[in-house]
């Protein structure tokens, strides 16, 4: 009953990630992030997830062929699941042959491997082998549509409908920067052997060579990937991801007018997120971040950490300015098991939450049996 009636409450610890900036130090403002000719942009840290410039961010427009990242997930999913074999060689249907727009140029009946309509898809973007690898994967370009869906929605993509699997134009088929960012982050996390494929700059099938059409790969060493896209009715499209000094950043830019509009507003949004952000890791997977009080258990505390590590992107020159909050919760009893959620996280710089993270248990604490039960229950009752 005493036990019952107590209510939680929340313990509030500060601990400073770095010394504090005096009142004599000048923290330089973050100028203002360059205006882009496009309907919608997204520049995203990777490691951390923080977006650090936006425009129409979550406002739903055409992908074109950046919905071929989508498809490759897939795929390479089902390559890790050994669903799909890279070297199976399929035959390449009529549907698949019959596509317009970009392609690969795989000829009807014929026997491709799997690898090399990868390429295809994602170097050349052929709409072909997009086509072929969603009937391999699913049988049907429509079955495989639900699979794209339902993925969408495990990675929290809530702005996107996909309608087919290469971007060609519907109106129904859209998706946001902000959701493209999302699937391009999750595709260099999930697979990212699978990941360098984005990188290679020309490929050739049946005796065409191809260039990739992203032209960052050639104008900037920093770039490692990832799609363009086009049509009449979604303008001219960019996902692309950079590495510079161990931070890697994405920018999604959608709805400009031209391939060289494009390519100079996402090198824009990288120039700007590498000259005026930087990154790092706070706390490893499973590091003791604190001590959590647990009542009538068999030990009386248990480390807390995190589930994964925790990263956090931040200003140049304001590094100093972090601040982490541990919120432990209060009056937990035993039995807890291992990973169950105990408490927050949250990383602040000046008055910005940027990142918000559950702590849980790092080990099991079994009940610790009638007399810590007792004795806990009277120390509750006073405290």
């Amino acid at each position: 009953m005493l036990i019952s009636a107590l209510r939680r409450c929340t313990a509030v610890l500060l601990l400073a990630v770095a010394p504090a900036v005096s009142a004599l130090e000048i923290v330089k403002p973050v100028p203002a992030p360059p205006q882009l000719a496009a309907k919608a942009y997204v520049l995203m840290e990777y490691s951390s997830g923080r977006v650090l410039v936006e425009h129409n961010a979550d406002k739903a427009f055409e992908p074109a062929s950046l919905t071929k990242i989508m498809t490759d997930y897939i795929v390479s999913d089902e390559l890790a699941k050994g669903t799909l074999n890279p070297d199976e060689e399929v035959t390449i249907s009529e549907k698949a042959w019959k596509m317009g727009g970009s392609k690969m140029f795989i000829e009807v009946g014929k026997k491709v491997k799997v690898s090399d309509l990868i390429k295809g898809m994602v170097i050349q973007s052929g709409n072909d082998a997009s086509v072929q690898l969603a009937e391999t994967v699913a049988g049907s370009e429509e079955t495989f549509v639900e699979l794209m869906n339902q993925y969408a929605k495990h990675l929290g993509m809530t702005n996107t409908a996909f309608r087919n699997a290469t971007g060609m134009p519907d109106k129904e088929h859209l998706s946001s920067a902000q959701d493209m960012a999302v699937l391009s982050r999750a595709l260099i996390r999930d697979f990212p052997e699978d990941y360098k494929i984005y990188s290679i700059k020309e490929f050739e099938h049946n005796g065409i060579k191809q260039k990739n059409r992203n032209g960052l790969l050639w104008s900037d060493d920093t770039v490692d990937g990832m799609k363009t896209g086009h049509t009449e009715s979604a303008g001219f499209g960019l996902v692309a991801s950079a590495v510079r000094e161990d931070m890697r950043l994405i920018a999604v830019v959608m709805g400009t007018n031209s391939a060289n509009a494009r390519l100079s507003a996402t090198a824009k949004l990288l120039s700007y997120g590498f000259r005026f952000f930087g990154s790092r890791e706070l706390y490893a997977e499973g590091t003791a971040i604190d001590n959590l009080r647990v009542w009538s258990g068999a030990e009386k505390t248990v480390p807390v950490g995190l589930v994964k590590p925790l990263s956090v992107a931040f200003p140049r020159g304001q590094e100093d300015q972090l601040t982490t909050r541990i919120e432990l919760n209060r009056g937990v009893q035993a039995p807890l098991d291992e990973g169950a959620e105990v408490g927050r996280l949250r990383v602040v710089s000046g008055d910005d939450i940027i990142a918000d993270e559950a702590l849980v248990a790092l080990r099991e604490v079994p009940a610790g049996g009638i007399v810590p039960t007792v004795r806990d229950a009277i120390l509750q009752y006073f405290e």
